[in-house]
Order: structure tokens, then C-alpha cells, then sequence
């Protein structure tokens, strides 16, 4: 396939999914589940949402600009170990082998397979020679190169089996918010949408903040109770109530709004329906921390330059890449 017909094909999809039918779209998300209870409706919605947004042809002719993309003679397999953490979370890397003209064999997580083969079918629905650059496998055995989402423990396993071949391994990350206390109400709320969504489990969900004034505290908590639905789900309210119960026998100061945890700390990943926060001296030292944290970080949300807007974390744009890597300069180099 050209390049052009390869990109057309993503277009395509975009516009499939914000025309899905409602009777289609209401199956889709029921299946999606019931074979997983985080990716409620409103989740796996908000998922391909995002996906149909990043699809524009705007925005992929803006990302793919600054690459050289050209019809390969001989396609590599590239092995595609995918994470199942919040819904479709596997597609960009899935998009960046197809787009780059190479074949992908894809090891679906147990937790992410309904949205997955959803857009896998959807796509050789568009374009039937998609059928033959892509496979769902078990094993992912005598690849080319390998793409592989995990945990700083299974990133390891990874290294062993996959190390000698060309690869893109990715570990734990998470993201933090930086509040200067000039944040309004507005600002607050849409903080939450970056704490709240996917129920926190995302690298792109703000797992701590970092406040100059523990002041901000009680402003925070009070405009995120229009997040308080949230404690409905049986499993995000297992996490609150054992996280409370902990606290409470221990004796550790918290801050507690019925449904979210405030807790004071200086490491990064905080547990579900927990927000850790750590108060800081100046921006300056602050900046050298972060810096620090860096390979930690996904992303970093606030007011300011470089920094994420408030309530826009989990809607990245298809160049930004995740853990910085620049996964289409890895494939196209492969060529």
C-alpha cells in the first residue's frame, strides 16, 4: 500500500467511529464491559472518542509531515505486546507499524480485547488488504523487532526475550500536576477529569500534585464533589474504602472527601482513589525535580508553557509519543 492509501485508511476509521450507529456502538460497549468492569461506557466512549479526534486527516498529515513514509519492498514483523490498562491504550503503537508500512503481530491483553479486534475488524473492513498486515497472536515468536508496554517488572522479562532484537521497551510511568495557587474553580474541575478518568489508570492520569500552599487543599477537594458519582463503581469503592481503612489504623494524616484520599508524600504513584501531594519551596526547585523525575513522568499538567493543560492529559495529540520515544523514527529506521 502507498503511503497516501495507508493514511487514508486511519482517516477512514475516524469518521467510522464518529458515525457508529447507536445499536452498534450500544454492543460494542457492553461487550467491552463485561469482559472488563473498569471499562465502563463512559470509559470505552471517552476512548474512542479520543481516537476519532486523533485520526483527523489535519492532525495526521501535521504528525507525519516530518517523516520520509514510502511503500516498503520487505515489510518487517513487528511483535506488539500491548498493555490493558485503559481502553485501546495499545492503538497508537498498532497505527504507528501500520502507518509506517510494515506488518504487525499484535499480543492483545486479556483486559483490552473487545475494543481491540473491534478497530482491527473496522479497519480491514475499510480496506481488506489490511487483513494481511495484521495478526492476532498468542506467541510472539521469530519477529523482526518488538514493541512491548509493561511494568517495571515485566519490562525486565521483556529485555531478556526481546533485548536482542530491535525493540521499544516501555516501564511504570505516571503524571503529577503542578498548582501555583492561581488556579480558579474551573481550573480545579478540570483537574479532576485528568485524576478521575479511566478511574486513575492511565500513565496520563495525574497520580500526584504538587501545591504551593497546602491551603489549596480544601479548594481542591471542594471542586472536585462533581466527581462524587464516581464512587458508585463497586471497584473504585473497594480501592477508597480499603485505602481509608489502612490510613485509619495507622494513624496517617489524610484529607478525605467521601470518595478521594489526600495524602501527603514524596513518592509518585499513588493507589486507586488516592491523590498524593507534596508542597514545594519555589518553581525553581521544583522545575529541578521534575526534571529529575523525568524518565518517571509522562506528562506534566498546568498552567503555564510545557505544560499539559488542565483536563486534556488523557487526549494526547499522535505525536506525542509515549515515555518520549518517537516510535514512527524507530519503525521507519527498520526500512
Amino acid at each position: 500500500m502507498k503511503p497516501a492509501e495507508r493514511i487514508s485508511v486511519f482517516v477512514k476509521l475516524g469518521k467510522a467511529i464518529q458515525d457508529l450507529n447507536p445499536e452498534e456502538k450500544d454492543e460494542l460497549l457492553w461487550r467491552a464491559e463485561n469482559n472488563n468492569n473498569w471499562f465502563t461506557k463512559a470509559s470505552v466512549e471517552s476512548a474512542l472518542d479520543g481516537i476519532s479526534i486523533m485520526l483527523s486527516k489535519e492532525k495526521l498529515d501535521a504528525w507525519l509531515s516530518i517523516y520520509e513514509l514510502k511503500e516498503v519492498e520487505n515489510p518487517q514483523s513487528i511483535g506488539l505486546m500491548m498493555a490493558g490498562n485503559i481502553p485501546a491504550v495499545g492503538f497508537h503503537d498498532m497505527m504507528c507499524v501500520l502507518l509506517s508500512g510494515h506488518q504487525v503481530v499484535i499480543k492483545l491483553s486479556s483486559s483490552d480485547e473487545v475494543v481491540m479486534k473491534w478497530l482491527i475488524k473496522k479497519l480491514i473492513e475499510i480496506d481488506p488488504r489490511m487483513e494481511s498486515q495484521i495478526r492476532v497472536a498468542e506467541m510472539l515468536k521469530g519477529m523482526d523487532a518488538y514493541i512491548a508496554t509493561g511494568s517495571d517488572n515485566s519490562s525486565r522479562y521483556f529485555n531478556y526475550y526481546f533485548g536482542k532484537y530491535p525493540h521499544v521497551i516501555r516501564q511504570n510511568r505516571t503524571s503529577v500536576a503542578v498548582l501555583t495557587g492561581e488556579e480558579s474553580t474551573e481550573d480545579y474541575i478540570n483537574l479532576g477529569k485528568d485524576i478521575f478518568q479511566y478511574y486513575g489508570l492511565g500513565c496520563r492520569n495525574v497520580s500526584k500534585i504538587y501545591v504551593k500552599s497546602k491551603n489549596q487543599l480544601q479548594d481542591l477537594l471542594g471542586a472536585l464533589e462533581v466527581y462524587s458519582p464516581i464512587s458508585s463503581h463497586h471497584k473504585y469503592h473497594n480501592n477508597y474504602d480499603y485505602n481509608k481503612s489502612i490510613y485509619l489504623v495507622n494513624l496517617e494524616d489524610h484529607l478525605d472527601n467521601g470518595f478521594l484520599l489526600l495524602k501527603e508524600s514524596e513518592a509518585l504513584v499513588s493507589p486507586i482513589s488516592v491523590l498524593f501531594y507534596e508542597v514545594y519551596e519555589s518553581i525553581e526547585l521544583l522545575n529541578e525535580k521534575l526534571q529529575q523525575l523525568e524518565p518517571k513522568i509522562q506528562c506534566v499538567v498546568g498552567n503555564g508553557d510545557e505544560k499539559v493543560p488542565f483536563g486534556t492529559a488523557q487526549n494526547p495529540e499522535p505525536w506525542e509519543y509515549a515515555d518520549a520515544v518517537d516510535t514512527m523514527a524507530f519503525l521507519l529506521e527498520l526500512s
